[in-house]
């Protein structure tokens, strides 16, 4: 194996443990959810606030991370944020109230957003230097994060109830995940710069803008920004929504009925695991525009004959197409700067929190059917979006190049 690809491997391992730390954190106090209501006394309501207090905190921590990600770097805010994200765990395992709770899910938010926008700036960056696509496995990992905390959710519960132990237990691997990881991560700066001079226009333009300090977004900003709010809101509503159309709209079984995310999700990370060979044969461009369309219409489709074979195989086609959209996004803002990347990720975060009330405003308007047509809408409005993004010319790229990228993953 060559230096070369020695050093991709060993920063593509340490960024990915960066999005295994984002999913096994979130994963980890959301499945204690029911301890601390219990040992707080609170009621669905309070919990109902509890868990946007933390969406609210990601969602206006833009001009912070915009701000901190000129100053630190992102090699520097990633290895902080994820740090504090354990400190948040321990500091949960002895919250003595509710207030005090809130303000600490606040400030998870915020060191959330600030992980957010470190860690995917870290990604597209060791795509650009190494000029390989990998943003779709890193976005697996997170995935994979969610699942251990389950699993370690499960087993500490079975043994012992205190938060203490479990959070304590889940800050140490944390930690030590953390700082394996920071050797490996890429460095910001001028050597960094130099490594990807192939685009030193667009590097120099946006270095001198984050200099003065923050600007207005472009339109291209904002076209990025509304197709990662309309995916998101995709990606939220199949998780809340799926289950229930299920058991009352088709009237599956209850056996059936938790099925629905679990298609949706399992197709989600085989999709992001292959999706990187796919960016390298076809460009993002045409990846993000033909799977947010496949979502949009298998759903609408499914939605349109009904059953619950129909309805999975619709549920499938969205997992399917809607897998890559937020790492292909996430790349083509970092390459317009942090503060088009801290926007963007903004603006994902508050489609994931909004989405899914949005879509039961309209289910409790109209039906739950006409809801699950507005998320089938929301795909199709992402494909739209698409057409109007920049992809930088990936969409043209040489065949052979892409086929002997691919050549040198598989070897």
């Amino acid at each position: 194996m060559s230096p070369v690809r020695d050093e991709f491997r060993r920063s593509q391992v340490a960024i990915g443990a960066l999005f295994f730390v984002l999913g096994f954190q979130y994963a980890t106090w959301v499945s204690r959810v029911p301890a601390l209501k219990a040992r707080l006394d609170l009621g669905e309501a309070q919990i109902g606030l509890l868990l946007m207090t933390c969406g609210i905190g990601a969602a206006v921590s833009f001009p912070v991370v915009a701000v901190l990600m000129r100053r630190l770097g992102s090699r520097l805010l990633s290895v902080l944020s994820a740090l504090a994200l354990g400190v948040i765990l321990l500091a949960l395992s002895v919250v003595p109230n509710y207030p005090v709770t809130l303000l600490v899910l606040f400030f998870d938010g915020v060191a959330v957003g600030c992980l957010n926008v470190a860690m995917n700036a870290q990604g597209a960056a060791l795509e650009a230097r190494f000029e390989r696509t990998t943003m779709s496995r890193l976005h697996a990992t997170f995935s994979a994060g969610s699942l251990l905390a389950a699993l370690l959710a499960s087993g500490v519960t079975s043994a012992t109830g205190t938060l203490a132990v479990h959070f304590g237990l889940a800050a140490a691997l944390l930690a030590v995940l953390v700082v394996a990881a920071r050797p490996g991560l890429l460095a910001d700066g001028p050597a960094a710069a130099a490594d990807a001079s192939d685009t030193g226009d667009a590097a120099e333009t946006a270095e001198k803008k984050q200099r003065r300090g923050f600007v207005l977004p472009t339109v291209a900003t904002l076209w990025m920004g509304l197709a990662m709010v309309f995916g998101t809101v995709t990606e939220g509503a199949m998780n809340d929504w799926s289950a229930l159309y299920l058991k009352d709209y088709v009237h599956a079984g209850a056996g059936l009925a938790p099925m629905g995310i679990a298609v949706v999700s399992v197709m989600m990370v085989c999709a992001r695991i292959f999706a990187d060979g796919w960016r390298t044969r076809f460009g993002d461009g045409r990846i993000v525009r033909t799977g947010s369309l496949l979502a949009g219409l298998g759903l609408a489709l499914a939605l349109a004959v009904g059953g619950v074979v129909p309805t999975l195989l619709g549920f499938a086609c969205v997992g399917l197409g809607v897998a890559a959209v937020t790492p292909c996004v996430y790349v083509a803002a970092a390459r317009q700067g942090a503060d088009a990347l801290s926007l963007v990720a903004a603006m994902g975060t508050t489609g994931l929190l909004a989405g899914p009330a949005v879509i039961g405003f309209i289910a409790g308007a109209t039906s739950l059917l006409w809801g699950m047509a507005a998320v089938a809408a929301s795909a199709a409005v992402v494909s739209l979006c698409a057409t109007r993004i920049s992809w930088t010319g990936q969409d043209s790229a040489a065949a052979p190049a892409a086929d002997a990228r691919l050549a040198a993953d598989a070897s």
